[in-house]
């Protein structure tokens, strides 16, 4: 039975008061919180077997490496890669989309097209835009609709010989919309596309499959689904892994280094320069071991009892206008007050222990699309309650009468 009681109780943080109110913790979309048991992983690492890996003969060494490459297999695991290799650690999904397309510089060229959607966080628009200007290609955009749904009919009509990427994210960070990734992977693939997919808002409620999804590259960041921040994750299907050229160097991505000549390590350390984040890495690991514990099923449904009822509560409000209806979509919720800036709401709620974003979310095109200058934004979790969300309605009853 999921008891929601008995899961706070392992999120020190959620005891806290804000202002002198108890914490109502509603950024989730921006960084989830972090478990007793995985501060316990980080604290034990740094207590007792802090060192470089791959490197050392020394049993500190040795401890620390194999933690990491088991943390490494258990990414593989939960995301069913076909190999470990795939995985790449990375310090969050901005690195990882910065490492393809930094990588795609060496195959694009002038008039080839790539495209993204409408809705997507500026770290999958920005990085595409900058290959483009390096190479000549011409970035295009998959529209959408009011409801904040990608229009896959205008997909299709844009999808060609000329297309080489496709860029999507699984989940809109400011909408919480699921868009049809399958669907888009497949039809990419069709014309011979190359298909990146922006997991990070995706990885707290649902389980990828890279095989089932047949994705070419997948993008998380451990600190979306209780892990630490600085760390996080590129899948990449083994063969374009080995076509991509090193994204840095340095230290562990060789196999030898002379003056004359520099050869590279195989995969995955040859995208992985440098000392990591050795405790991220293996923190990440158990982060997914806490949540798998929980189960993803269960997440999800009690999940989506929080949306329908935060969405239901906050619609009775007077003026507000929640922007994203998707009709799949998870427990993210934008919302305006008629006449009211986004900014002014969010800071009343912060006197009040409530804790939401605001602001355009790393999204703009969307605020641009809908003629807004941002929302206010509450993303739920599996730790958060329905008596929170009693809280949050009743703050933005009051800022409100404030303000309007």
């Amino acid at each position: 039975m999921f008891d929601v009681t008995k899961i706070r109780e392992d999120f020190p943080i959620l005891k806290r008061e804000v202002n002198g109110k108890p914490l109502v913790y509603l950024d989730n979309a921006a960084t989830s919180q972090t478990p007793q048991q995985v501060i316990d992983v980080i604290v034990d690492y740094y207590s007792n077997y802090n060192a470089n890996i791959h490197r050392g003969v020394h049993a500190l060494s040795q401890e620390a490496t194999d933690k990491y490459e088991q943390a490494r297999h258990k990414i593989q695991k939960h995301f069913n890669a076909k190999h470990a290799h795939e995985i790449i650690y990375t310090s969050g999904t901005t690195h990882s989309i910065n490492i393809v397309a930094n990588g795609f510089s060496s195959f694009i060229k002038k008039g080839d097209e790539v495209l993204v959607s409408a809705m997507e966080h500026h770290s999958n628009i920005v990085p595409w835009q900058m290959l483009c200007e390096r190479t000549g290609a011409v970035l295009k955009v998959i529209p959408m609709n009011q409801e904040g749904e990608l229009l896959m009919d205008v997909y299709d009509t844009l999808l060609s010989q000329k297309t080489k990427l496709v860029f999507c994210n699984h989940i809109s960070n400011a909408l919480g919309t699921i868009n049809p990734i399958k669907e888009i992977i497949d039809k990419a693939h069709a014309v011979g596309a190359v298909v990146l997919i922006d997991g990070a808002q995706a990885a707290p409620h649902l389980v990828a499959d890279m095989q089932a999804l047949d994705v070419d590259f997948y993008t998380v960041s451990a600190h979306k689904i209780c892990g630490p921040t600085g760390v996080g994750m590129l899948y990449g299907k083994e063969e374009w892994l080995t076509k991509l050229p090193p994204y840095q160097g340095g230290g562990e991505m060789i196999a030898e280094v002379t003056f004359e000549k520099t050869t590279y390590a195989g995969l995955p350390h040859k995208f992985e320069a440098g000392t990591p984040n050795i405790c991220g890495g293996i923190a990440f690991g158990a982060a997914l071991d806490y949540m798998n514990a929980i189960g993803f099923e269960t997440i999800a449904a009690y999940e989506h009892e929080l949306l329908e009822y935060a969405t239901d509560e906050l619609s009775k409000i007077d003026g507000l206008k929640i922007y994203g209806t998707a009709k799949q979509k998870t427990s993210v919720i934008s919302f305006n007050i008629k006449g009211v800036h986004p900014y002014d709401i969010g800071t009343i709620l912060d006197k009040l222990g409530i804790a939401v974003r605001t602001g355009h979310h790393c999204a703009q095109p969307i605020m641009d699309f809908y003629k807004i200058p941002g929302t206010v934004r509450a993303s739920f979790s599996f730790y958060n309650t329905k008596e929170e969300v009693d809280v949050l309605v009743a703050g933005v009853k009051r800022a409100t009468a404030m303000l309007v």
